[in-house]
Order: structure tokens, then C-alpha cells, then sequence
């Protein structure tokens, strides 16, 4: 008996890539592969619909909300047109982001770095307000390739001769909407007068005002338009609205706080005074909260966002115009204390939570003054507004909301050559602590700070001035 023969096997049918498909962009196989790494497995709706036009060489204006995935899209459309094998003579800088803030310029900065791995001999250089001037202009006399900025800071190395913009491949804008309403239109024209005509331009603006599109007229060539309105994840934040009267505005946010307890809460007020006000109450309520408005210098302004970030204090209470360009990762919350004017701005303010289809809150208080504004946000959200009374919240039995952990202050950063190593090694090795009690380490110039859990922070404080960092005697304080 003869056995039978198997028919050979069906040939695979090939793959098919999704429209979101990063590999059906035209990049390297080295960026592909670094996107792989990093865990970008598919474009979002801003990168699908702007990354083959900006890959193309067109102009783009494109509106996104924050937290869409915006910055990887301009970052990989600047990456694909640099050169790193220009020659030596020629002008070094070949992309130039301007952001309306330090913070997002430092953020934007860091998530290129990630995405130009896959390039060698790749420098990406910050030049940033707030920052000393004289590290900028030693980092700038060796080169970089791409530049992230702030408008003032960047006029101001034009203006030194520090830096040249006539080999620019792309110009980026980035919060295009915020650099308006921070009067940096004129920044602007200055730096992009003194880049090539030939240059592609990308503008990203997370709202649509009027000064957008004369923007868009002013400084870019027959762009393209991509408007992504829907507010991403926007099934993720659950809204409610709560009609006061202004007599309980403030203690109304207090009642929001200790009823629903979300870990980070930030709360908008349309003044800097509403936002002190504010403060004031809370902490008379036993509640942390820390002021970010545009009366705080620099440094007060980077402690609050540390210690806000690191989880040391529960609630940040904020402008519109000092949370501009702010990426808060985790956020629970957003209260609105009061009804924001714009419709447009009242979306902005609530995609900060709800990011990455995780859940989160929306709050709004609401006069019978504000129910104009409050119809405009009806209009734009095409959804009544879900109202609920003042009388539902009711405080939680374990007293007011607290911190899980407290900020150390270390005086002495980079210039000191501090590490985050060095501080963990100095609380877990002699300070005998255990490792799951250290939270965030941010280091800048000249201080460190060294999230700890509330419960041993007077330990933790102990040991940093009874032992050494890095083998010396250092400073600390807590914060809080």
C-alpha cells in the first residue's frame, strides 16, 4: 500500500498593514525599528493624518488637542529631513521648534531625543527664558542639529550671533494658539525672516482662533490643513457640572476634592487672584495646594511642578496662561472653578485627564452668570451639560485629602554633578530605607529634589544631613 502524499502548504498570505500602520510611512528601517522599541505600535488620529503629508514636504497646519500624539509627528517629519553627513563649515542647526514655554520646550526636547536614537552623531540642543545664558552658548559653539525653543531666548542668540538658521530644513511651531495669546507673533516673524524661503513649516495649535489662520497665511506656503476637533479619549472623561453661587465657589472645590479624592487634581481659574483665593481655602481646609500664575519667578515655578508632578502635593491650581505647554501625565482631574469664555479653551483644559484610555473627571462650577459660556461648551460638545447639585457631595471619613508624599530639597544639582543614583544610593544604603519609599528624582542646576512617602520623610531628612551624597555633606529640607 502506497501512502498517500501531503499537497505542500498553502503559501502565507502576505501581511496587510492597518492605515495606522507606522511602517507604511516612508522612514528607515533604524527609525521603524526604534519606533518598535519605544512602544509606538500605531499612529494616532493626528499622526495618520499629518505624517504623510509632512513626510511629503508639504506646509501643515494641524489642530490637535494636547496629548493627542502631536509632538511625535512633527518629531519624525524634522527627523526624515536632516542630514548628519553635512559637511564641516556648513550651518549645523537644520530644524527649529519654538514652543510658548519652558516646560514644553524641555519636554519636546526630550521625546526627539528618544525618537533620533536610531541616528547617529545626532545632537538636539534646548535653548530656553529661565535658563542661564552661558551653558547655551558653549553647547551652541559645537553644533546642533535640531534646536527646541522658547521665541525670547532663541531672538535673543540670533541677536548675539550664537546661533544661525540659514541651513533651517524645517521650522516648527508648536502651541501655536498659546505663542499667539502670549503676544509672541513678532518673535516669530523675527526668527522665521532669518530662515531659508525654501524651508517647510508645520504649525501645530491646539485650538483654531482667527490669529491661527493669519499665522498660517503670514508664515507658510500653500499648507495643507489637517483639523482633528474630536477631542481624543474624550469618551474617557466624564463631565459634571455644578451650579453655585459665587459666595460658594471656593468652598465648592473643597467639597469636590474630599468627596470624589482623585490623587492630582488640577484646577483652573480664569485670574491670578482667584487662583490665591483659592489656595487659601483649601489649605484652611486642611487641603495641599499649590498656586502656578505669572507672578511666580522661575525657580518658585519649577518647585511647584516638581513637587506637583512627584506627588507631594494633591491639587495644582492654575491660569490658563501658566499651564500653557504643561504635559501632566496621570492627571484625575480637572476642576474648572470657573466657566472658561472659550468654548475651545474648556476642551483644552479637560483633555489634560482622561489621556492614554485611562479615565478621568471633568468638574465645572457654574454661576447663572456663566450659563452663556456654558451653551457655547453645549454647542461645541454637540451634548447637554449633566448638572448636578452641590448637596451630592459629601466628604469622605478619612479626613482631608493628603499628599502620599513630601518633596526633600538637596541644594546642589547638576553643577554638583549630582545623579539620581547618588541620591538613591545615599536613603537606601546608609539611610537604610527601602527603595519602594523613594519616589521621583528630578535634578536641575542647582538643586535636587527626592519624592518620599509622608510616613518617612523626617527619616529620609535625617539621613541626607547626617550622610553624604556623592561623598560630601549636602543641605536638604523638606518642602511641604
Amino acid at each position: 500500500m502506497t501512502c498517500p502524499v501531503a499537497a505542500p502548504p498553502a503559501a502565507a498570505p502576505a501581511p496587510t498593514l492597518a492605515a495606522s500602520d507606522f511602517a507604511r510611512l516612508p522612514l528607515t528601517p533604524a527609525a521603524l525599528a526604534n519606533l518598535q522599541a519605544l512602544g509606538y505600535r500605531a499612529m494616532t488620529p493626528i499622526q495618520a493624518a499629518a505624517l504623510p503629508l509632512a513626510l511629503a514636504g508639504h506646509d501643515l497646519i494641524a489642530q490637535a488637542a494636547t496629548g493627542s500624539g502631536k509632538t511625535v509627528a512633527f518629531a519624525l517629519a524634522l527627523l526624515a529631513r536632516l542630514d548628519v553627513r553635512r559637511p564641516e563649515g556648513a550651518p549645523r542647526t537644520q530644524a527649529l521648534v519654538l514652543c510658548p514655554t519652558r516646560e514644553l520646550a524641555e519636554q519636546v526636547t526630550q521625546a526627539i531625543r528618544r525618537l533620533a536614537r536610531a541616528e547617529d552623531n545626532l545632537k538636539v540642543l534646548a535653548l530656553c527664558g529661565g535658563s542661564p545664558i552661558r551653558p547655551q552658548l558653549d553647547s551652541l559653539a559645537h553644533g546642533a542639529q535640531v534646536v527646541v525653543g522658547t521665541p525670547g531666548r532663541i531672538v535673543d542668540h540670533l541677536g548675539r550671533g550664537s546661533l544661525a538658521l540659514s541651513g533651517l530644513n524645517t521650522l516648527v511651531l508648536d502651541e501655536a494658539d498659546r505663542m499667539l495669546d502670549m503676544g509672541f507673533t513678532e518673535d516669530i516673524a523675527a526668527i522665521a525672516a532669518q530662515c531659508p524661503k525654501s524651508r517647510q513649516t508645520l504649525l501645530f495649535s491646539a485650538t483654531w482662533p482667527e490669529g491661527v489662520a493669519q499665522i498660517g497665511r503670514r508664515f507658510l506656503r500653500e499648507p495643507r490643513e489637517v483639523r482633528l476637533t474630536a477631542q481624543p479619549g474624550a469618551s474617557k472623561i466624564r463631565q459634571r457640572f455644578y451650579e453655585v453661587t459665587e459666595d460658594q465657589r471656593l468652598h465648592a472645590v473643597g467639597l469636590l476634592l474630599n468627596h470624589w479624592r482623585p490623587a492630582r487634581t488640577l484646577a483652573f481659574c480664569n485670574t491670578k487672584q482667584q487662583c490665591r483665593d483659592l489656595v487659601a481655602v483649601l489649605r484652611a481646609q486642611g487641603i495641599a495646594a499649590l498656586a502656578l500664575h505669572g507672578d511666580l519667578d522661575q525657580r518658585d515655578r519649577d518647585q511647584v511642578l516638581v513637587r506637583f508632578a512627584n506627588r507631594s502635593c494633591p491639587v495644582l491650581v492654575a491660569t490658563d496662561v501658566a499651564a500653557r505647554g504643561l504635559d501632566i501625565s496621570g492627571l484625575e482631574a480637572v476642576i474648572n472653578v470657573d466657566v472658561s469664555p472659550e468654548a475651545g479653551m474648556h476642551v483644552h483644559r479637560i483633555g489634560r485627564t482622561g489621556r492614554a484610555d485611562a479615565e478621568g473627571w471633568a468638574f465645572t462650577l457654574a454661576s447663572l452668570d456663566e450659563m452663556g459660556p456654558v451653551g457655547r461648551i453645549e454647542a461645541l460638545q454637540g451634548r447637554p451639560s449633566e448638572f448636578h447639585p452641590l448637596d451630592e457631595l459629601t466628604p469622605a471619613a478619612q479626613g482631608p485629602l493628603r499628599a502620599p508624599m513630601v518633596t526633600l530639597q538637596i541644594l546642589g544639582g547638576r553643577k554638583a554633578k549630582i545623579r539620581p543614583g547618588d541620591v538613591l544610593g545615599a536613603l537606601t544604603g546608609e539611610g537604610g530605607l527601602a527603595a519602594a519609599q523613594i519616589g521621583r528624582i528630578a535634578i536641575n542646576e542647582f538643586s535636587t529634589y527626592v519624592a518620599v512617602a509622608r510616613e518617612i520623610a523626617a527619616k529620609a531628612l535625617r539621613a541626607l544631613d547626617q550622610g553624604k551624597v556623592k561623598g560630601k555633606r549636602v543641605k536638604a529640607r523638606a518642602l511641604d
